[in-house]
C-alpha cells in the first residue's frame, strides 16, 4: 500500500483546483452575473421609479421587454456597450445612478455640500441663541434682596405656616 507523498498531494490538488479556478476566474457562466449587475444599474421606464430587475408591476410591458433586451445585449456587448445602448434607446434617465463625469459630478457633491451648509447654519444659530439668552455676557451673582421683598416673603411664611 503506497501513501501519497506531499508532492503527489500537491499535484492532485493542482489538478482539481486548476479547472475550477479557470471556470470561476475566466467567466464561465458570467452572463447571469452580468445581467444581475447591469439590471440593478438600470431603471424601469414604466414610471414606477424602480430598479429594472425589481419592478413589481403585474403585467409591466416595459420591464419584461427591457429584461429580454438586457439579456440579448449582454450576450453581444461589454458592460459599457450595454449601458450605452440602453441610454441611446431610453434616454439618460434609464441609468439608476448618474455617471461621475462632467456636470454629473454635481449630483454626487451636492448632497454632501448641502449637509455641511446645514450643519454650519445650525451651529451659527445655536451660538446666537446662546449669546442672546445670556444677554451677551455671563450672568453675575443676583442682587441682594430688597427690604420690601423680605417683608412679603415673611408675610407668605406666616400665612402658609411654612
Amino acid at each position: 500500500m503506497k501513501v501519497f507523498s506531499p508532492v503527489g498531494a500537491r499535484r492532485l490538488l493542482a489538478l482539481v483546483a486548476l479547472p475550477l479556478a479557470a471556470t470561476v476566474l475566466f467567466g464561465a457562466g458570467d452572463d447571469p452575473v452580468r445581467v444581475e449587475r447591469l439590471g440593478h444599474q438600470l431603471m424601469c421606464v414604466c414610471g414606477c421609479n424602480q430598479i429594472l430587475l425589481e419592478c413589481n408591476h403585474v403585467g409591466c410591458e416595459y420591464s419584461t421587454r427591457m429584461r429580454s433586451e438586457l439579456m440579448a445585449a449582454v450576450a453581444t456587448n461589454n458592460d459599457a456597450g450595454v449601458t450605452q445602448w440602453f441610454i441611446d434607446q431610453y434616454g439618460a434617465t434609464v441609468v439608476a445612478a448618474p455617471s461621475s463625469t462632467g456636470f454629473n459630478r454635481l449630483a454626487w457633491v451636492m448632497p454632501y455640500a448641502a449637509l455641511l451648509v446645514g450643519i454650519g447654519t445650525m451651529v451659527l444659530v445655536a451660538r446666537r441663541w446662546r449669546v442672546r439668552s445670556s444677554g451677551g455676557s455671563v450672568v453675575a451673582d443676583p442682587p441682594p434682596p430688597s427690604p420690601e421683598l423680605e417683608y412679603f416673603r415673611e408675610q407668605v411664611r406666616k400665612e402658609t405656616g411654612l
